[in-house]
């Protein structure tokens, strides 16, 4: 398998690479994470994965490496009958109030996540992404402002890491990849790894 390069702050993704057994180089640039407004759901997950990749020069990835970025969203779909694409992305809360009022609008309600990841080589790029559908239980106010207080989830999208408390207390049921939930579909990046080709 390649020399692999992480560019990701997030400890999550690091954890995820290090148990599934990759080693790698962490290194890191800062990146403008907007997109146009027209995106939606996985469309914007991609499109920031990538605008994380091309944030780094051809000289900054060595021959025989890969680069890995990688953004991950929470889409709550709209409550309307329209097509399937109406919803709201849901990013890092801004504060303990946000945090609790994003719980609540994932409240006993079914919510995407959406994981882009890119791939570069000097020679190659390729774009994937992972959707995985989150079943919250109804949370109470006092469970949401609970685990804000203990958790302090002010990292992560959507406000919750199902790999803590509320994840073990207020999800149902998941649809897809767990690890993707955690911000990184491991599984589905480890088999395109072994499956590159220059």
């Amino acid at each position: 398998m390649k020399k692999l390069i992480l560019a990701s702050q997030s400890q999550r993704r690091r954890q995820l690479l290090e148990e599934a057994g990759l080693a790698y180089t962490l290194l890191i640039r800062d990146t403008d994470e907007s997109y146009p407004a027209t995106l939606k759901c996985e469309e914007i997950a991609r499109y920031v994965a990538e605008r994380k990749a091309e944030a780094f020069g051809e000289n900054d990835i060595p021959d025989d490496t890969v680069l890995i970025t990688a953004d991950t969203i929470v889409w709550l779909p709209g409550k309307g009958n329209g097509s399937g694409n109406e919803g709201t992305a849901l990013f890092k809360p801004k504060d303990k109030d946000d945090a609790i009022a994003m719980l609540g609008k994932l409240s006993g309600r079914m919510h995407t996540v959406a994981t882009g990841v890119c791939l570069r080589s000097k020679a190659k790029r390729k774009v994937f992404h992972v959707l995985t559908n989150v079943f919250f239980k109804p949370l109470s106010l006092e469970e949401r402002s609970y685990y804000v207080k203990n958790f302090e989830p002010y990292d992560k999208s959507g406000s919750y890491g199902i790999q803590e408390w509320i994840g073990v207390i207020g999800i149902e049921r998941i649809e897809g990849s767990y690890t993707n939930v955690m911000g990184l579909p491991i599984k589905e990046l480890y088999e395109e790894l072994v499956a590159w080709k220059e």
